[in-house]
């Protein structure tokens, strides 16, 4: 997880912890150590997923993206958008750069357990998946032009 916010690393380190699954998750706290720590895993050590905070001074979260679907290595890690905002405009422009989906930040412990079994579901192989997807995470609704989920077609 990549995000300037302690509170927000802390509640979803919290979560997991919540969930049974404490060292599910690594957390950086800006673009730049997070590129910086991933260019130092071996291949075999990438995560799966990450989950990316818009919203970051030095390199804000859309910059990380692009450097991460750039990156001939890393282009290939299921990243999900984890913000506060709900502008459609970024919400078309990160999955357009390749984000798997955009999950708005949750307002409650509810919201947030269910997000942390979502990110979690993304970890594991897909036979046991189970029935967690976008559709269950609020994400941004489709501007009037058009677009849907990249995870679930909606």
């Amino acid at each position: 997880m990549i995000d300037d916010d302690a509170e927000d690393r802390m509640l979803m380190q919290e979560m997991f912890t919540e969930i049974g699954t404490p060292d599910v998750a690594h957390y950086e706290e800006s673009g730049d150590t997070a590129l910086s720590y991933l260019d130092n895993l071996s291949e075999n050590d990438l995560p799966s997923v990450i989950v990316l905070d818009l919203n970051m001074p030095k390199l804000n979260g859309t910059q990380v993206l692009k450097m991460l679907k750039s990156n001939k290595r890393l282009k290939d890690i299921t990243v999900i958008i984890y913000s506060t905002s709900i502008n459609h405009i970024e919400r078309e422009q990160a999955l357009r750069l390749g984000a798997h989906s955009y999950v708005i930040k949750p307002s409650s412990y509810e919201e947030c357990l269910e997000k942390a079994k979502y990110f979690n579901s993304l970890c594991m192989p897909p036979s046991s998946k189970g029935e967690l997807h976008a559709s269950n995470m609020k994400e941004v609704p489709p501007s009037p032009k058009g677009g849907q989920c990249v995870s679930c077609g909606q």
